[in-house]
């Protein structure tokens, strides 16, 4: 059993942690291209430079628990919304980087390992919605939902890297996102919804 000393230890080293990564996000807000160093993070977060090693770790540690962060809130607002649409997952993954794109765009510029960035809640999320979808019998029973999901994931990193160096804009990211998500869902349609997941790439072709 965790003593009370021990638990109130644990708290306050996560406040300091949660006050680390929001001293980062400030600073790169505002200066996009300035360097991050652990002093400059440590004199806004009023912590020692050795506290922002020992609580995060190094720069690309930084990157990877901001990543985190964020798949943190999109659990968060996909709880919210609690409805498990597909379209849903893609449309407040998209939202949730676009809102922040200076923290967001330098992240995953500068994070080694950016593209594992939708592999924890956006993409469990959506292989959960894909399962219900094939469930509820609109897609078809020998679907391998997970693969599904995968691709449309994959598809999801791809764009979201063209809006990270702004080759695109933000309706674009999204519009690429549930382009690929749309595909994926029409591809493996059951007989009876398949003019229902056709609508969407249709309407799209038609614009």
């Amino acid at each position: 059993m965790q003593t009370v000393e021990g638990g109130l230890r644990e708290q306050h080293k996560a406040r300091r942690r949660a006050r680390i990564l929001e001293a980062t996000r400030e600073l790169l807000r505002e200066g996009p291209e300035s360097v991050i160093t652990a002093e400059r993070i440590a004199e806004r977060a009023e912590v020692a430079p050795a506290t922002v090693y020992n609580l995060v770790g190094s720069r690309d540690k930084i990157w990877e628990a901001l990543a985190a962060g964020f798949m943190d809130e999109l659990e968060h607002r996909l709880a919210a919304l609690g409805d498990g649409d597909p379209r849903e997952v893609v449309r407040s993954t998209v939202l949730l980087f676009a809102g922040d794109p200076v923290v967001s765009r330098r992240m995953v510029r500068e994070w080694e390992e950016s593209g594992l960035v939708l592999d924890r809640s956006p993409l469990t999320q959506l292989r959960r919605a894909m399962a219900d979808a094939r469930t509820q019998g609109l897609l078809r029973a020998d679907v391998d939902t997970d693969a599904l999901a995968a691709v449309v994931g994959t598809s999801c990193v791809g764009a979201l890297h063209q809006w990270v160096v702004h080759l695109i804009d933000d309706d674009r990211f999204l519009a690429r996102a549930l382009f690929a998500l749309d595909v994926a869902l029409a591809a493996a349609a059951a007989d009876p919804c398949r003019e229902q997941l056709l609508a969407p790439l249709r309407t799209r072709g038609a614009v």
